[in-house]
């Protein structure tokens, strides 16, 4: 394999299993539950993370043939080269950066959402409300100090972050075996009913898409295992790229649809979204117990860790590739000389996460949809690159590859048509703008 010298050479095939599962599943089955069975009820919440794993896959196998070939941190920016125009390139670049990057301050201020529901004494401190959000101080500091620890574990070394990654994976995937069997095992299914948000059978496609609209987001990171391809152990099979990512969409589609159907069998879904429960909560009304709504919280906690950590250096892997080919400025494609980490480019995000936190819970859900919309336009490019480049690509694949450009291109239209319901509005398109505008800003400084 191509590897970078500046880059450290030490991942192992769980390690990339663990970054690429663990960068698509957050906190998002407990923070915004009561969204999810809103939007679909129980069926049309577990239908459309259903469809839209299976959905993914085309997108991952071609993924998976892309990085065998080219493992290069800049992912769809090495993939689009030679491909499409230069501009095109640095273009899909930066938004899918925005993809991994808008995960970042989503955590920084979940960490705070998650405490309050464990110590709700640190509702205090009122700062100043956002979108008629508060913002109180001790919440807004425990995300600041998340994002530094974050920030410290990457820039001290890939080594550190690949563990960490695999503790809080194996962890979260240990708690959720338990709660996940015990809700199955003592709820009922009488509780499902209604089984859709919306009644007849436009309601139920309606309730399907309406998650649906949703799941790029949710399971966006499967292909951060790309951005850190330079930095396979020696002697690394690069097939095991692709089954990594291959499993990491399977195991986080059973996952979501596995964890709405435990949530939905333990408590009335109607009830859970008029009071806006968490999963947690959940649990603990269910079985009147809050040793489960520990093991629970415990889990999510784990999960957001690994969630953050893995979309930080899926975001400062590309800024690195970019700033590598003086797409940005140059100073963003360094390795630190001891560490052998994007240091610049940590730096950078750290700043930007730490900006996003200060807008609290008005950030959540606008988040969400713009995070669809990037991931749909990276996605989309990959696979037309990988059509585009077939004579050089080993293997065949063009059909899953056109296949993956249909469904990414569909995610686009569902967010940019306003007829669709849950389409964008000012709020996402104004995120988007300003992140664009950001972008050339950059671009002019690498330029000069």
């Amino acid at each position: 394999m191509n590897q970078t010298p500046g880059l450290v050479w030490t991942l192992t095939p769980l390690q990339y299993f663990s970054f690429g599962f663990g960068s698509m599943v957050g906190v998002g089955w407990l923070v915004v539950m009561d969204d999810w069975l809103g939007r679909g009820g129980p069926g049309g919440a577990a239908l459309g993370f259903l469809l839209g794993g299976i959905l993914l896959l085309p997108i991952a196998r071609t993924y998976a043939r892309l990085v065998r070939d080219i493992p290069d941190a800049g992912a769809e920016v090495a993939y689009a080269e030679g491909a499409f125009p230069p501009f095109a390139g640095f273009a899909i670049g930066w938004v899918m950066v925005l993809a991994y990057a808008i995960v970042c301050p989503w955590e920084a201020v979940a960490i705070g959402n998650l405490l309050a529901r464990v110590l709700p004494s640190i509702n205090t401190g009122a700062l100043y409300s956002v979108a008629g959000k508060t913002i109180f101080a001790p919440r807004l500091a425990v995300g600041l100090a998340l994002t530094a620890v974050i920030a410290f574990v990457n820039y001290r070394g890939i080594r550190h972050s690949g563990r960490a990654q695999n503790v809080t994976t194996i962890g979260l995937l240990i708690c959720f075996a338990v709660f996940a069997a015990l809700g199955f095992a003592h709820g009922d299914p009488a509780r499902l009913e209604p089984v859709f948000a919306r009644p007849g059978a436009t309601g139920a496609l309606v309730s399907i898409l309406l998650v649906l609209q949703i799941v790029p987001y949710f399971m966006t990171g499967f292909e951060s295992v790309a951005k850190a391809s330079e930095e396979a152990r020696p002697g690394f099979d690069p097939r095991h790229f692709g089954r990594a990512m291959t499993q990491a969409v399977g195991a986080g589609a059973v996952f979501y649809v596995l964890v709405i159907g435990a949530v939905a069998f333990v408590f009335p879904w109607r009830d859970l979204v008029s009071q806006h429960l968490g999963t947690e909560a959940a649990f603990a009304r269910a079985f009147d117990s809050p040793l489960i709504a520990r093991l629970i919280m415990g889990a999510a906690f784990l999960s957001l860790f690994k969630v953050f950590n893995g979309n930080f250096v899926a975001a400062t892997r590309l800024v690195y590739a970019l700033g590598r080919r003086r797409m940005v400025h140059p100073g963003l494609g360094t390795t630190h000389p001891r560490y052998g980490t994007p240091a610049t480019a940590i730096i950078l995000l750290a700043m930007f996460t730490a900006a996003g936190a200060l807008l609290g819970d008005a950030l959540l859900i606008p988040i969400t949809e713009v995070g669809s919309l990037a991931a749909g336009v990276g996605w989309c490019a990959a696979c037309l690159a990988f059509v585009t480049r077939r004579r050089t690509t080993r293997g065949d694949g063009t059909s899953l590859a056109w296949l993956g450009a249909a469904v990414s291109a569909g995610i686009i239209l569902m967010k940019v048509i306003s007829a669709v319901p849950g389409s964008f509005t000012g709020i996402e398109w104004i995120t988007l703008a300003a992140w664009c505008g950001l972008g050339l800003v950059l671009r002019k400084g690498g330029a000069g």
